[in-house]
């Protein structure tokens, strides 16, 4: 990570590419923010939600319809998509804008004035080593600065965004917009599709490049450059943005058919140091809660979708079983900074209520371009990530239940925490338990094989302390050698 005036690449583009993009960035950040335009008729502004579903693009109208390959797609503006953007294709040194018109959509029986002005909403992609349920598409473009990718034979989950601004803070949340795409025209075969952004907001502007390949994993090389306009009081950089309800252990009280409802179960990550870690997401606190795992040099993060089993969901449309894992690679040395894990109280499904982001360490200057790159995979599991064992379940409960006191101590909880994975031995092989927490009291942890699954199941009564939140951390060992990855908690 770099923060810097020359270019990131400078030279490397040859025609319309990042470096010009890059420039606008630069430019743009130095006049007063305007937003982008909104204006459009009532009937689009006003119409509901099932309406702005019906309405279709015509597959005939796709960029590059006529050939095999990769195609593009767009989104009519309506309903909460209200900003318009405009798209061009790159061919070479020239980009061309792709023009509205009112008769590349079916308008689902709305009528709608023909304005050529209207512009777009957002764009997608398709190609045939892609796609889910609903065909070959495999990535959106839409709203803000959000992006969604899937794999091969997955279903649209969590999503990706530009940047996080004052994420979680005590300052209002920005939502920056990409503005203006540039498609580039991919050659006859090709695997990999480049689509540049630029990114406007009150407080900033930003170039990106998407150089992205379908296929049973979905790789995206993300290069960014960020210019601020004025300091913000949070920076959140490859920001994931994902959804939790009720997992294997709550919260209690809701009622639904379904076991468990969530787009991510897990953030997993890496440190510099080389040691991975998961923590479990949490709905249902009584206040919103933003934990930071301080870190130099951070190998990865990721919001998984780690629980691929149906029966955990039971959900035969919505398919959570299928969402995709994202998981970032920086490139480059991003030196110290923050891992954060934003978590909101939600009751509702379609609200998503995880974030999770990283924060540099120092504060980049107004005017003078921070340039940054990732390697995002989109994957499912993510069991081969690492090899050591891996968290598959958190369960809690009361302790009292399980080992009555006198008088009773209902503030006692009871934990149990899953591991399985190859490297994990079988029955009677040594595994004992390294088991901390920041504050409060852990009382005697027990590690037990668990023959019906063939991993190990750690056992713990956890004792608050009087204080504030406590982080509690857990790992099975053999000897000397760490076996699992690192379980983490906020109580």
């Amino acid at each position: 990570m770099a923060a810097e005036t020359g270019g990131a690449g400078a030279g490397a583009d040859q025609g319309f590419g990042f470096d010009q993009v890059r420039r606008m960035a630069v430019e743009r950040a130095t006049r007063p923010y305007v937003p982008p335009d909104e204006t459009m008729p009532a009937v689009l502004r006003d119409m509901t939600y099932d309406q702005y579903r019906a309405i279709r693009f015509r597959p005939s109208e796709a960029l590059w319809a006529d050939r095999d390959g990769f195609k593009a797609q767009f989104f009519h503006r309506g309903f909460l998509y209200r900003r318009q953007v405009r798209v061009s294709v790159v061919e070479g040194a020239a980009a061309t804008p792709v023009d509205y018109r009112p008769d590349m959509f079916d308008l689902g029986g709305l009528d709608v004035p023909e304005l050529p002005e209207l512009g777009f909403a957002g764009l997608r992609l398709h190609h045939p080593a892609g796609g889910g349920s609903t065909g070959d598409e495999f990535a959106v473009f839409l709203g803000a600065s959000y992006f969604r990718l899937i794999a091969r034979g997955q279903e649209y989950g969590l999503s990706g965004r530009g940047v996080a601004v004052n994420t979680g803070g005590s300052e209002p949340e920005e939502f920056p917009d990409f503005t203006e795409f540039w498609i580039e025209r991919p050659g006859a075969g090709a695997e990999e599709i480049t689509v540049l952004a630029l990114l406007d907001g009150p407080s900033m502007a930003g170039a990106f490049r998407f150089r992205l390949r379908p296929g049973d994993t979905t790789a995206a090389r993300v290069d960014a450059s960020l210019v601020l306009r004025r300091p913000v009081g949070r920076l959140g950089l490859a920001p994931l943005t994902s959804m939790f309800l009720h997992g294997e252990y709550g919260p209690r009280g809701f009622d639904d058919f379904r076991p468990e409802m969530h787009d991510s179960d897990g953030l997993l990550m890496r440190d510099g140091a080389g040691e991975w870690s998961w923590r479990p997401l949490v709905n249902g606190r009584p206040a919103p809660l933003a934990t930071g795992y301080a870190m130099a040099s951070p190998g990865g993060f990721a919001l998984m979708q780690r629980d691929r089993d149906f029966a955990s969901y039971l959900d035969v449309q919505a398919m959570h079983e299928r969402r995709p894992s994202f998981w970032v690679e920086p490139r480059g040395d991003w030196g110290r900074g923050v891992l954060e894990l934003y978590e909101f109280p939600s009751l509702e499904e379609y609200n998503d209520n995880i974030v999770a982001y990283w924060v540099p360490g120092w504060a980049p200057e107004p005017g003078r371009p921070l340039d940054f790159g990732y390697d995002l995979t989109v994957m499912g599991g993510g069991t081969g990530l690492h090899p050591l064992g891996r968290v598959t379940g958190t369960r809690i409960g009361s302790a009292e239940r399980l080992r009555p006191t006198v008088p009773p101590s209902p503030e006692r909880r009871f934990f149990v925490v899953d591991f399985e994975g190859d490297v994990l031995p079988g029955h009677g092989s040594g595994l004992t338990a390294d088991v901390t927490a920041s504050a409060g009291a852990v009382v005697e942890p027990v590690v037990e094989h668990v023959p019906q699954t063939g991993g190990w199941r750690l056992y713990f009564e956890y004792r608050p302390g009087s204080g504030g939140p406590a982080e509690l951390a857990a790992r099975l060992m053999r000897g000397d050698r760490v076996m699992t990855e690192t379980w983490r908690f906020t109580w």
